[in-house]
This record gives C-alpha cells, sequence and structure tokens, in this order.
C-alpha cells in the first residue's frame, strides 16, 4: 500500500494540475491518492476555494477517475478548516479538519502563513506568552476534533510549524504537552483518525513530520489511530517523508496505519507500507 490523502492543487495553494499530481502519483507506483483542497474559508484565506472553483476541483477529480481508474484509486476530500465552511459525506468521500487560524477580541489571524506574521500574533495577542497560544491553539483543535463530520485531524501540532530547536518553547515541557494531549484525547474520543504530516518538511521548515515524537508515543499508548499524509503542495513532494513516517510510527509502538478504501477507512499493517 501507498497511499496519500493531503493533497492541494492550482484550485488553492497547490502548484499542480489535478491530472499532474494524479500522474506523478502513478509514477511512484501509488495505489490510491486523496485529493483534500481548502474548503471555502474566502473572507480569511483568499487560497480557499470558493464555490466555483470548488465545483471545477470536484469535476476535475471526476474526471480523472474515469480515466486513470485502472491504474490508481482518486478519492474526492476536502480540508475543512476550524472557522470556514463545514461540509458533510454526502459531497465528499472524507473529511480532514485542520486549525490554520486563532480567533482572539473579534480578530482572525494565521497561525502558519509566515514566521513573521506567527511572531506579530505571539507579540502583540499574547504577549510573548507560548502557553497562552498554545492553549487557545488547541481549544480550536478540540472543537474541530468534536466535528461529526470530520474523519482525520490535519497537522495536529500546527503550532510548533516554526518550533525547530525549540525556538520559542520546549516540546517537552509539562504544560505544553498537557495542552496537546488534551487535544489528543479528544481526538480519540470521537475516534479520529490524527495524521503524520510531512509538509513542513518538504517547505523547510521542520526535519520532521507533524506530529513531535513526544504527542506520537502518547497517540500510540492512548489507542489512537494514524495515518501518513504528506499534505503535498507540489507533485514532487507526494511521498515526501514516507519512511521517516514509518520507521517514527514503529518506534513509538505502532503496528498499524489506516488507509482509505471505498468502503472506508481500515488498518494496514505497516510492513505491508511502501515507500
Amino acid at each position: 500500500m501507498k497511499q496519500n490523502l493531503h493533497t492541494h492543487t492550482l484550485y488553492c495553494d497547490g502548484k499542480d494540475s489535478v491530472e499532474e499530481m494524479v500522474l506523478e502519483a502513478i509514477n511512484r507506483n501509488f495505489d490510491g491518492l486523496g485529493f483534500s483542497g481548502h474548503g471555502n474559508n474566502i473572507l480569511f484565506d483568499p487560497c480557499s476555494m470558493d464555490d466555483e472553483r470548488e465545483s471545477k476541483y470536484r469535476n476535475d477529480i471526476f474526471s480523472a477517475q474515469e480515466k486513470y481508474g485502472d491504474r490508481i484509486t482518486l478519492y474526492l476530500g476536502i480540508e475543512e478548516d476550524s472557522i470556514g465552511k463545514r461540509f458533510s459525506h454526502d459531497e465528499y468521500e472524507y473529511i480532514i479538519g485542520s486549525v490554520h487560524f486563532l480567533e482572539k477580541n473579534g480578530e482572525v489571524a494565521p497561525i502558519d502563513y509566515s514566521r513573521a506574521r506567527f511572531e506579530q500574533i505571539l507579540h502583540d495577542w499574547y504577549a510573548d506568552d507560548m502557553l497562552a497560544m498554545a492553549a487557545d491553539y488547541y481549544e480550536a483543535v478540540k472543537e474541530v476534533a468534536s466535528r461529526d463530520e470530520v474523519d482525520v485531524i490535519g497537522h495536529i501540532d500546527l503550532i510548533s510549524k516554526y518550533n525547530e530547536n525549540n525556538a520559542y518553547f520546549d516540546f517537552e515541557d509539562p504544560a505544553y504537552l498537557e495542552l496537546a494531549k488534551d487535544a489528543i484525547d479528544t481526538a480519540i474520543l470521537n475516534d479520529k483518525i490524527i495524521e503524520m504530516n510531512t509538509g513542513a518538511i518538504a517547505r523547510g521548515y521542520r526535519t520532521k513530520p507533524y506530529p513531535h515524537l513526544q504527542l506520537l508515543k502518547y497517540i500510540q499508548e492512548k489507542g489512537g489511530k494514524i495515518c501518513i499524509n504528506t499534505d503535498c503542495h507540489n507533485r514532487f513532494d507526494l511521498d515526501r517523508g514516507y519512511e521517516d513516517c514509518l520507521s517514527l510510527a514503529k518506534m513509538s509502538g505502532f503496528q498499524e496505519i489506516y488507509a482509505l478504501s471505498n468502503d472506508g477507512f481500515y488498518p494496514i499493517k505497516i510492513e505491508d507500507w511502501n515507500v
């Protein structure tokens, strides 16, 4: 098995068309590829899909399913933002729920747009109190993890995108871990799959995937489910970091990773995954 379910195209902030992504996945021997364009959040995220782009996105994927369905299984998904439009399984085969924005005192700001913007929010909104910022972030994650329609929690510790080498906080700070673990508990309680996500590796911000190893081990200890996604915005990164993900999953004690089929999500033994 080789599969990725977190894929972006030209319809949002990706670099390639649906067909270019599909052909690259076939070339790299993928069994399945799922598309997860950013759902409508135009008010705050101009890169997300408005209704017109979403319609074209869906049609392109339907066309690709007809054209390449004998060579690869393609899935129609969406990435639902915590403050954007909500979706249903009547429209999509799976839904990734993610937090990219924080809301405070009537204002909204992105936490992953740039390091400079992140630092501005941390300073102006939280007086450089990283734990206070993390507390608001993980409360938003808990809300998304409580949504019935969400199948997968995207990059659950995105708040740490710029924290390579503990730049803003200690990954092993018990106070920080308590906040993150509380969000993980909510996800597990609601039977959500938590993704290992290599997007920040591809974009040069991290050397290891989300979530941090401390959190990955906690997910395993609590009986949580994981999948492997690349959050790919460029076809050449479709399988970026897969080998590292499998290694870290094994190190954390996981024996299975979840994949999607036409009948829903199901577990596959780690040794049956390809890199």
